[in-house]
């Protein structure tokens, strides 16, 4: 705690901020996701490709099993399928908040690092709890035990740390 973090990195450079919480704690009492970022990067997201330049910015650990690529790759992506929209759709419809330009897994990089943005912070959590519906679309939609139903909706649901294999 009360570390300073410095961003120098392709979308942001001269950004800091400092740590308010220990990592992986001190979360709002309405936020409980179901994976670390960690384990998010290791099972496969983003096509491999969100967080290849910011390996100053994290931990190096959680690039440790991370399955990264060069090239946006949707076959290293948990369930093999390509389920996001290009950064400039987030831009267009203003899904874009504070001082996090790759969007919402950037912002929950940083929260659960311990950077407190009270006002961002519940924007934030507040879009993570409306995408839980989508766990009730696979649930309504899927036999239990099949986890390649509904797989773009389910990497979607592993993207914003929900469960992904309800």
């Amino acid at each position: 705690m009360g570390r300073l973090i410095e961003v120098n990195d392709r979308f942001q450079t001269g950004y800091s901020y400092r740590l308010e919480q220990p990592e992986g704690a001190g979360f709002a009492d309405d936020f409980h996701p179901f994976y670390t970022p960690s384990e998010m990067l290791a099972m496969g997201v983003f096509e491999g490709k969100y967080c290849n330049d910011c390996r100053d910015e994290l931990p190096g650990s959680w690039f440790d099993g991370a399955r990264l690529s060069d090239l946006a790759d949707p076959t290293v992506n948990y369930f093999g399928i390509k389920s996001r929209q290009p950064l400039s759709i987030w831009r267009e419809k203003g899904w874009i908040y504070g001082p996090d330009p790759r969007g919402w897994f950037q912002w929950y990089c940083r929260y659960y690092l311990g950077r407190r943005l009270p006002q961002i912070d519940a924007i934030q959590i507040k879009r993570w709890r409306a995408f839980r519906r989508h766990a009730g679309q696979v649930r309504a939609n899927c036999q239990p035990g099949d986890p390649f139903c509904r797989p773009r909706q389910r990497q979607a649901l592993l993207q914003w740390a929900h469960e992904a294999l309800i």
